[in-house]
């Protein structure tokens, strides 16, 4: 447009324009959105050869909902949020794999190919488990096909995941290009709106629902008013947006229209809250139980804790009945520490005396959490005059949970385990599909015996 715009008003001959439209392509700055197809799905065929090309569906907790398709389970119909039960008598008619959720190895594989994103451009921002947007420069022709395929390889050699790319001028053009990059077969998972000859062709494709940033309630609103693809969405009248959406409706289109509002994320502020908590596989009715499951939850966000090296001041502990059944039971507690922590001893200590404030008899309890909160950076303590601790005591501490930290790594969750979570509990989460871990946990790796 800018080149246009100098052709125009004579300031750039038409001989010169194809010139420097090549040079002002060249130099600018792209914005890309990476992100793995059928994230779930593709993890369990990359550590499970043989379910290439078979369809393949990922549960949620205690195998309840379908949360993850693969391609080819897409093509049977099978919808997203589907109870098992409900499908379960279609997926064995067109003998689909079934998988309960494996969070360690999505986890693991995540961590994987953010590492290998990182790598490959010049800033990053993770956006979630599987995506990630990217920030880089075009090449002298314009061209990032080169760097793209690249890119695709290298991800489908080392981990197995197929990626899908898509490049444009700001983060709301990136979305829609690596929609258009998985929905049309021909782009073979790459699409570049910055290059495309005819951009709103294929935004014209793209209906308002699937507009990144569009809800339900706007993209009703916007249905209502004869928008109803993302062209008709960056050419409507800003001021008829902002009185409906704000500011934040009009930097959406802005987005749409190319104008980079929203930066990247480079350094992602600290948390806030961490929480932990699980529906439990069947209810549970004994203190005992809820003592186990708190433990439980407490030792993993200890663990949370640590990896993001916060600490703690304060803690809640809850649990509810199902919303379902009449005389509906919620209760939460919470308590201060006098010296913020990680240490999962010290965490258990101050959680576990609550579990009787909030148990009550013969209620069939179906989940329970903790809540860490008022966290705080590891870089500095503020000692308490009550409650001595002095250097070498932390630090005594702090090389103990990383020593129980990297055996966990190393050999699995659960390797070393803290008694009070009890062995082999009944309430534990239902994963009757369980596949391997073999990124995460050394007995699952495969041996070849030659």
């Amino acid at each position: 447009s800018i080149v246009a715009e100098m052709c125009r008003s004579g300031a750039l001959p038409f001989t010169s324009s194809i010139r420097f439209s090549a040079q002002f392509i060249a130099m600018t700055q792209v914005t890309a959105l990476i992100d793995a197809n059928n994230f779930y799905a593709s993890c369990e065929q990359s550590l499970d050869p043989a379910l290439i090309g078979r369809p393949v569906v990922v549960l949620s907790n205690n195998d309840g909902c379908i949360v993850a398709r693969s391609a080819e389970a897409r093509a049977l119909g099978i919808a997203m949020g589907t109870p098992y039960f409900k499908a379960k008598r279609h997926l064995e008619q067109h003998n689909v794999v079934i998988r309960s959720s494996n969070y360690a190895l999505y986890a693991d594989m995540s961590q994987r190919l953010m590492s290998l994103l990182e790598s490959q451009v010049e800033d990053l921002e993770i956006y979630s488990i599987d995506e990630a947007f990217a920030r880089l420069s075009r090449p002298s022709d314009g061209s990032l096909r080169p760097w793209a395929q690249r890119l695709r390889s290298l991800a489908r050699r080392n981990l197995g995941l197929p990626i899908a790319i898509g490049l444009g001028a700001s983060k709301g053009q990136a979305k829609l290009a690596n929609r258009l990059a998985k929905v049309v077969p021909a782009h073979a998972g790459l699409f570049d709106l910055g290059l495309c000859p005819d951009p709103d062709r294929w935004l014209e494709t793209i209906s308002i629902e699937d507009v990144w940033g569009i809800g339900r309630k706007l993209a009703h609103w916007c249905r209502m008013r004869g928008v109803v693809n993302a062209r008709e969405l960056r050419d409507m009248p800003s001021g008829y947006l902002r009185a409906k959406a704000g500011v934040v409706g009009v930097r959406l289109q802005r987005e749409l229209q190319g104008h980079a509002c929203l930066p990247l994320d480079l350094d992602p502020s600290p948390k806030q809250e961490t929480c932990v908590s699980r529906s439990f596989s069947q209810p549970i009715t004994s203190l005992e139980e809820l003592r186990e499951a708190v433990a439980t939850y407490v030792v993993r966000a200890a663990e949370k804790l640590r990896k993001q090296q916060q600490r703690t001041a304060a803690l809640t502990v809850y649990t509810r009945t199902s919303p379902f059944i009449p005389a509906f039971y919620s209760r939460a507690v919470s308590t201060s520490l006098d010296l913020p922590s990680n240490d999962t001893r010290v965490l258990l200590e101050a959680a576990l005396p609550l579990v009787e404030r909030i148990f009550q008899p013969n209620r069939p309890l179906a989940k329970a959490g903790v809540l860490m909160q008022h966290l705080q950076g590891i870089d500095h303590l503020q000692q308490h005059l009550w409650v001595p601790c002095t250097e070498q005591e932390q630090q005594r501490r702090e090389r103990l949970m990383a020593t129980v930290d990297r055996l966990n790594h190393r050999y699995g969750r659960g390797t070393v385990q803290w008694a009070a979570c009890g062995l082999d509990p009944s309430w534990a989460m239902r994963r009757e599909r369980l596949g391997r871990a073999a990124t995460t946990r050394l007995s699952d790796v495969p041996e070849v015996k030659a």
